[in-house]
């Protein structure tokens, strides 16, 4: 569907609220943008807004906001279910997301990320792949990445390639979303208290691709039984190809001989061995192989995206090598905001000095702490869940004098695990839990680790001088 809205509402200050409404201004529609919190209680800059002539709404929402309008664009931080949005449905006003914001101004084809761990480093990746074919001036990276989609779309115009990460909550109101090549990396348990059970916040995933039609492709896990499973659901003329880490596929990208290889269309073809991908860990072996299968859709060939393959080492704030100190490895996996990603990050090592907890989504611990008990040589908690994490590893048989607390001081979680850390260990922030109880998001915690670990005191080696020494990171 064409932009054709002429009076817009959007709900949500931030990154996409923003962006809705400045596209909705460049598109020559009159826009509101109204956030339930008073503007004093947002930390935002709204002048640009103004300037913009973009009406400007704080504190309480009643249905008034929806006169006049055609189109409301809900921002992925605000839930569907709150009595605006369900006025404005209930009034025939068509309500979207940001993501589907793009979709309407869109001149070249988006391919799409989803999964509850990895899309940040798929879709990074699938970017760099795309260039291979697009170039890197017609070549966008946006979504739930952090950049909103909508300004990417608009940037890109005609001729390119959009690589989109998409989240669960931005799936809640885009009803018309059109990926050419999609991807489900894995579904597990995740914003259910947003979604209210498993099985709706799956139903957000599939969202991706029920939109598809003929001669579009939807890339799935093999390996996930709830992602195997959504071929049911796949609509009629799509093509599925399915990928797999552990097993023999007739058709799909699969491992040969320790080789990521796709066999598809009576053929195989080999692109790189395990060994030199870039992005190290299982987890990313799949995260390479969903990339590949959506860029060789999208018609990159296989060997331009080998040199990619080769040389991406990945994304900040996910199991990120950025230090050593005192011969001791650092790495920053802030990124990894509940169990089944952390859980990830300690498959990739052995003696583990754990830094863990946060804001805590409840979910069970009994999984993540027995590979605690496995990897790891000590556990430093941080946070709210501190104590139900304190609690679920001495169930899990984790010594009780290995565990340390913090409080909510990441200063003194590095200051501990300075103090334990021996050559041979690796000190990993992994927290499993979101970080609203001590940051704004999870990229200004990772980054506060990183920056309190090069300030220690000792030899502290920084990854520019470690790339010779160690051959870049790890």
């Amino acid at each position: 569907m064409p932009f054709t809205a002429k009076h817009m509402l959007v709900i949500g200050a931030g990154v996409s609220g923003f962006a809705a409404a400045e596209i909705g201004r460049k598109y020559g529609a009159a826009v509101t943008l109204s956030d339930a919190k008073a503007e004093a209680d947002l930390h935002f800059d709204f002048e640009p807004m103004r300037k913009l002539g973009v009406e400007l709404v704080f504190g309480p929402q009643d249905e008034s906001l929806l006169e006049g309008k055609d189109l409301v664009v809900v921002a992925p931080a605000v839930p569907v279910r709150i009595p605006l949005v369900q006025a404005a449905y209930q009034k025939g006003i068509r309500v979207a997301s940001e993501v589907e914001l793009a979709q309407d101004i869109a001149q070249s084809p988006f391919f799409a990320v989803t999964g509850t761990n990895g899309k940040t480093t798929t879709t990074t990746l699938l970017g760099r792949l795309l260039e291979t074919k697009y170039g890197k001036e017609k070549t966008g990276v946006g979504g739930n990445i952090g950049i909103a989609l909508s300004l990417v779309a608009d940037k890109i115009g005609a001729g390119g390639a959009i690589a989109a990460e998409i989240s669960s909550f931005q799936m809640e109101a885009s009803a018309q979303f059109h990926p050419h090549v999609s991807a489900v990396l894995n579904v597990t348990p995740d914003h259910i208290i947003r979604h209210g059970s498993m099985d709706v916040y799956q139903a957000m995933k599939e969202r991706i691709f029920m939109q598809e039609t003929a001669g579009d492709f939807v890339v799935l896990n093999y390996d996930d039984e709830r992602v195997r499973g959504m071929k049911e659901r796949v609509p009629e003329g799509v093509r599925v190809c399915y990928f797999s880490r552990t097993q023999d596929l007739d058709e799909g990208m699969i491992l040969k001989n320790d080789t990521l290889t796709l066999r598809w269309g009576g053929k195989e073809v080999p692109f790189v061995p395990v060994d030199e991908l870039g992005i190290k860990g299982p987890h990313n072996v799949e995260n390479a192989m969903a990339a590949i299968a959506v860029a060789y859709f999208a018609g990159c060939s296989a060997e331009a995206m080998k040199p990619v393959l080769k040389s991406f080492v990945g994304v900040e704030h996910r199991i990120e090598y950025f230090a050593k100190v005192d011969g001791v490895k650092y790495y920053n996996d802030s990124k990894a905001t509940n169990t089944d990603s952390a859980i990830k990050a300690l498959e990739t090592f052995e003696h583990i000095i754990l830094i863990a907890g946060g804001d805590d989504k409840k979910t069970d611990l009994t999984a993540f702490m027995a590979k605690v008990k496995e990897r790891c040589d000590a556990l430093i908690l941080i946070g709210d869940a501190a104590m139900r994490f304190r609690e679920a590893a001495a169930d899990a048989g984790f010594p009780e004098d290995q565990i340390y607390a913090a409080g909510y001081s990441m200063p003194r979680a590095v200051q501990i695990a300075h103090a334990l850390a021996l050559v041979g260990q690796t000190v990993l922030l992994s927290p499993a839990c979101a970080s609203f109880d001590m940051y704004p998001d999870m990229a200004h915690r990772g980054r506060d680790f990183k920056r309190l670990v090069c300030a220690l005191p000792g030899n502290v080696e920084l990854p520019e001088d470690l790339v010779e020494k160690d051959g870049g990171h790890a």
